[in-house]
């Protein structure tokens, strides 16, 4: 017995040494452990496997915790270098990975990379609270803001010390040792239920195919959507038959053409009912989870419900002011909607349609409309959208306005070969930073368009960090001799991330948590949505818009028909959106935690209340609604406080022309370059010298 002892002890030790060594051999070839050694500090993806990267979070929070452990034991007297710059400045490592792990999960995941997530997402929120909740640095930082008033600081130090104590407080700091410890335990669920909650997303979003084997289903579709569906690959067990998914460039076109209105039906409920199906995808206990406990967060922390504490920082700053300006334009959309719904049904009783519109009748029906009034039809415009030709579009008009170029190169790592390259240079040739667009969907990747960066600029020890910033997409991808050919709506979308990315690129600030795109959720998607009011000017267009077969720009007529036509189905696409950022909203208004919610009920009654006729469903339903487990709880409505922001910033350009470079460099200097180093009311009114209304967003929509 006492020999199967030793041997069992001799076999352990034997493990742990060889484990030893691997984690040995795996620390000195880990490419997170020392620069990178790319052109323009690049993540050397190609070298960068799932196994790399939680002894890289180990050993990035380790070096994190040393750099705490020595402010909080310095016998300095705190200051705002000692303690504020340094506590920026921490965990350079840490952020350099998370920065890549981030990026990798939303655009190029698998299920390896999904269980590391399940380990390392909780494993970080935990190191945040444990920074947050640390009474001795809270202590320090407090004693620098207390004498705020006599350090002298520059403004942009003013904000990072009013922000970091912020930070404290709103973390928790002031909690005693049990509350700290329940707001500990709430965090890192809520950190796991989102993780489970995008993946169910995912999976459901991969998992629906519409198959279609008999050509007469997909009567009314034009042929580039039918060669899009084909499926040629010869190992496919689908070879030679056509495929639908619920992914929006496979959906809205069959949902725009196609005669079959059973099949419209299949395919939109697809789409609506995801994450709904009472499975192992089923999402309605993890938003009912995610919403307790932020209700509970929120009380442990003196706020009456979550939109409170998410709101104190933005520019709407309560509920009410967010309720005040959707139901503003609301009332104006939805008597707008109401008559679009109205027309709709006339057409379809014209036909001879023995049927009531419904949801899945929309797209078709208000194409049909649109053709019939405008005489335009979607397919006409698509070919002078070829994808390449709307990207050099919207870098021409940053050329025009900031001064800025872009040069594709093909020298640095990608993490995936379809990823697009470009160095941007200011108006002196000098490097400003990277730029990557992802433009097609894939398994790997979630849905949606955003921006994000692998490396955020900033500035320390005299040395500026150059930004890494990527641009994602889910358009259709090129189908056989055609190349990528974009609907209007893609275009818009492509110029929207694109204004983020000059967000990100033209940052010029000195700490990292206040640059770029670091700004309030309801500031943040200005200079994005301002970009897109160059994408429908008739001057842009005809830079841009050029027919893939022989180069020749838009005609005039069809850019006519396009202008005329830019307030048809304004009541839809506002009705749609806002009945989402209501939904957000009476989501996060909540004030008692309440176990036994129903999901489907509660959203059913939030639409009820604001009385979202039935021809139209809400944008996302809540087991998808992904922007609010993720940076937009209580912040959907964002988009239209932005809107009425760029709407107004918008007009600036137009009094001066749309190309003035003295207007460009201005929003250049005042907002794009600022990140979140003043209030962003203040930064807005350097640039237009006066607050907006509403009045050019309702007037920008025809609502008024």
């Amino acid at each position: 017995m006492r020999k199967n002892y030793i041997l069992l002890i001799l076999l352990f030790l034997g493990v742990v040494s060889c484990q030893n060594q691997e984690n040995k051999k795996n620390t000195e070839m880990n490419p997170f452990f020392s620069e990178y050694g790319t052109e323009f500090n690049v993540a050397p993806f190609d070298k960068i496997e799932v196994k790399h990267y939680l002894p890289a979070f180990e050993k990035g929070i380790e070096e994190h915790n040393t750099e705490i452990a020595a402010i909080v034991n310095s016998t300095e007297a705190a200051s705002f270098e000692n303690t504020i710059e340094t506590l920026e400045y921490s965990g350079i490592l840490l952020t350099k990975v998370r920065n890549v792990f981030g990026n990798m999960r939303s655009t190029n995941t698998n299920k390896e990379l999904q269980g590391a997530a399940g380990i390392i997402v909780p494993m970080l929120s935990r190191h945040r609270d444990e920074i947050l909740l640390n009474q001795k640095l809270f202590e320090k930082v407090k004693a620098v803001y207390d004498q705020k008033d006599q350090l002298n600081l520059a403004k942009e130090q003013e904000k990072l010390l009013e922000e970091t104590y912020k930070d404290f407080k709103r973390g928790g700091a002031e909690l005693n040792t049990e509350k700290k410890e329940e707001l500990k335990s709430i965090n890192e669920e809520l950190a796991q239920l989102g993780l489970s909650f995008g993946d169910n997303v995912l999976e459901e979003t991969n998992k629906f195919k519409m198959l279609i084997e008999n050509e007469e289903d997909l009567a009314g579709l034009p042929d580039n959507v039918k060669e899009a569906a084909l499926i040629t690959n010869d190992e496919s067990e689908y070879k030679g038959k056509w495929v639908f998914t619920v992914q929006k460039p496979s959906m809205i076109p069959f949902l725009t053409y196609a005669e079959n209105r059973e099949l419209r039906e299949k395919l939109l409920t697809a789409y609506t009912e995801k994450g709904n199906h009472n499975d192992d995808l089923d999402n309605k206990k993890n938003i009912a989870r995610i919403v307790n406990l932020r209700i509970k967060r929120a009380k442990l922390l003196a706020y009456n419900n979550h939109a409170a504490y998410v709101l104190e920082e933005t520019m709407a700053k309560t509920p009410e002011n967010v309720y005040k300006l959707m139901n503003q334009v609301w009332d104006a959309a939805l008597p707008v909607a109401k008559k679009e719904a109205a027309e709709l049904q006339k057409l379809i009783d014209k036909e001879g349609g023995n049927f009531k519109l419904a949801p899945w009748d929309w797209w078709l029906y208000a194409e049909k409309l649109r053709k019939e009034k405008y005489d335009l039809d979607e397919e006409l415009l698509r070919p002078y959208f070829k994808l390449e030709n709307v990207r050099d579009g919207a870098f021409m008009v940053a050329n025009k306005i900031f001064g800025i170029s872009f040069k594709e190169i093909n020298n640095v790592p990608t993490y995936h070969p379809e990823v697009q390259s470009f160095e941007v240079l200011d108006k002196d040739g000098s490097h400003i930073g990277i730029l990557f667009m992802d433009f097609y969907p894939r398994e790997s990747k979630r849905a949606g368009a955003w921006m994000s960066e692998f490396e955020g600029q900033y500035k320390k020890d005299g040395k500026n960090i150059d930004p890494i910033i990527t641009t994602n997409f889910n358009f259709t991808k090129p189908s056989g001799d055609k190349p990528a050919l974009i609907s209007f709506d893609e275009v818009s979308t492509l110029f929207h991330e694109f204004g983020h990315a000059l967000h990100g690129l033209l940052s010029d600030c000195t700490y990292p948590s206040l640059a770029g795109t670091n700004v309030s959720r309801d500031f943040v998607e200005m200079p994005s949505q301002i970009l897109e009011n160059w994408a429908a000017e008739p001057e842009v267009m005809k830079l841009y818009a050029k027919h893939y077969e022989t180069g020749e720009a838009i005609p005039d007529e069809l850019i006519e028909k396009l202008s005329n036509s830019k307030y048809f189905n304004n009541g839809f696409t506002t009705v749609e959106y806002l009945s989402a950022a209501f939904l957000d909203m009476d989501w996060h208004t909540l004030t008692e935690v309440n176990d036994n919610i129903d999901v489907n009920a509660f959203e059913k009654a939030s639409m009820n209340k604001i009385g979202l006729i039935p021809e139209i469903i809400v944008r996302y339903r809540s087991p998808y609604f992904s922007h609010i487990t993720g940076g937009y709880s209580a912040g959907y409505y964002s988009y239209l406080w932005s809107e009425v922001l760029d709407a107004d910033a918008f007009e600036a350009f137009k009094e001066t022309g749309i190309f003035n470079a003295e207007t460009g460099q201005k929003l250049r200097d005042e907002v794009l370059s600022k990140g979140s180093t003043d209030d962003p009311m203040v930064l807005y009114k350097n640039f237009r010298g006066q607050e907006p209304n509403t009045d050019a967003v309702l007037k920008r929509k025809g609502f008024l």
